[in-house]
């Protein structure tokens, strides 16, 4: 998931729950932060409110430098020229943090730092890239979707395969992120969208191809402002975009896709060579106040973490932020083969090609 590319909620956010913070949470902070430290985030843009960095400092006086990549490959590449040094916190997608920590980039986390862990929704545990949640905490997850204007398409979008429809044709927006459109596309084949068989992996590039002359648009950032403006029918999505499509026109469609919807998380991990853990840990603790929380998940527009945050969260956002305790966690993008990430670089390289 990236990037998501994140945004959201149009309204105004109050900065009410965020100065609420009891005296005595004051005064403990003052007495174990330095106002003269700073803490160094590093993740994509727009990730956070402003009003939650400053209440962050005015409460510890540590001061939170911003630092933002556009790629989870690029956040690698630094971690790994700097042996997880520079940044003291990072938010990053699942895929990316497996390989970070495994190449020992991450440090294990002090729980006893973090008062506020348990408000974590066990949903957004234990998945492949930190089984045990020894290096991480999940910080938003996402389903990419078909948002569709049924007044443009004259039919109902229900699976990724209608995608393919001629009836589409120069009217569908798609965004930039190779392995989720590859991985769709294997999907609509009955395939993971972990496909690991070469052979298959061709065969849904063939099928890509075929998409092309439907295809107005490919970008990464802010490609639901195509499906407001009415210049495409149809667009896939980032969760956070689909919020703000919805928030633009409430007449829009969502198309939860037979073939079956993919999942993503995107977590907080500290560097292991960071500056300044001790400031990292506060920060943790501080944004998983379920008070505070809140007003993460309603800027950033993805299905809240936090289990304890969920009862603030605003009546008319509450069916789009929390994923029912009925629901299923739906497959997980993860590391593929060499042989087969660089086939589907290939591939996309080509439809990218194709759509111009």
């Amino acid at each position: 998931m990236k990037k998501i590319t994140k945004i959201l909620i149009s309204s105004v956010l109050t900065v009410t729950t965020i100065f609420s913070l009891t005296a005595c949470q004051k005064d403990d902070a003052e007495k174990t932060a330095d106002a003269s430290k700073e803490m160094t985030l590093y993740t994509w843009e727009g990730m956070f409110p402003k009003e939650v960095l400053q209440g962050f400092e005015e409460e510890t006086g540590i001061r939170v430098n911003y630092a933002n990549f556009d790629l989870d490959e690029t956040m690698l590449a630094k971690l790994q020229s700097t042996n997880g040094g520079e940044y003291d916190l990072v938010i990053a997608d699942d895929y990316i943090i497996e390989t970070v920590i495994n190449e020992g980039l991450a440090q294990e986390l002090d729980k006893s730092k973090i008062s506020t862990i348990d408000n974590i929704n066990p949903l957004y545990t234990g998945f492949f890239y930190d089984k045990e949640d020894k290096y991480t905490v999940p910080y938003g997850a996402g389903i990419p979707l078909i948002v569709y204007n049924p007044e443009l398409t004259g039919f109902d979008i229900t699976s990724y395969e209608d995608l393919w429809d001629e009836r589409l044709v120069d009217n569908v927006a798609l965004i930039g992120n190779y392995r989720v459109i590859n991985g769709i596309t294997l999907n609509s084949m009955g395939e993971s969208l972990n496909c690991e068989d070469l052979d298959k992996i061709k065969e849904a590039g063939e099928k890509l191809i075929k998409l092309a002359p439907n295809v107005r648009v490919i970008q990464d950032n802010n490609t639901q402002d195509f499906l407001i403006s009415e210049e495409v029918a149809a667009a896939f999505l980032y969760t956070s975009q689909v919020n703000l499509a919805l928030n633009a026109n409430p007449n829009l469609k969502i198309a939860f896709p037979k073939e079956g919807a993919g999942f993503g998380v995107m977590a907080a991990f500290i560097p292991s060579n960071a500056p300044n853990s001790d400031a990292a840990h506060m920060f943790l603790d501080y944004i998983n106040r379920p008070e505070v929380a809140v007003d993460c998940f309603e800027y950033l527009g993805y299905y809240c973490t936090n289990k304890a945050a969920e009862e603030y969260i605003s009546d008319d956002l509450k069916d789009r932020l929390i994923v029912p305790e009925s629901s299923e966690r739906g497959e997980i993008m993860q590391n593929i083969s060499t042989e087969a990430n660089d086939l589907q670089l290939e591939i996309w390289n080509k439809f990218k090609e194709a759509c111009m």
